[in-house]
């Protein structure tokens, strides 16, 4: 995770993630604060295309950031914050 570099991208995509609702529409299948949003959907907030926001997100995943469900054929994402906590309290101790 610390090989990761940091990316104004991907800290926008952490806060967005943190109130799914105010930042995405919602959609016919689900609450966003309950299944998480769309690389579609996080694309189009970024202003780039979906594969651009696929990297960020599957990065944000692989380092255990973030949480997928897959439904269908369309991957969701959302915050873990379980992890999001222990890595903060890593951080805090001067880790």
């Amino acid at each position: 995770m610390l090989r990761t570099p940091v990316s104004q991208r991907r800290l926008d995509i952490l806060e967005w993630l943190k109130d799914p609702v105010a930042h995405f529409p919602g959609r016919r299948h689900g609450c966003p604060a309950e299944v998480g949003v769309t690389a579609d959907a996080v694309a189009a907030k970024l202003g780039v295309r979906r594969q651009v926001a696929d990297t960020h997100l599957e990065l944000l995943a692989d380092i255990g950031l973030l949480r997928t469900e897959r439904v269908r054929r369309r991957v969701y994402y959302r915050r873990d914050e379980v992890r999001i906590a222990e890595v903060a309290r890593m951080f805090e101790k001067g880790w």
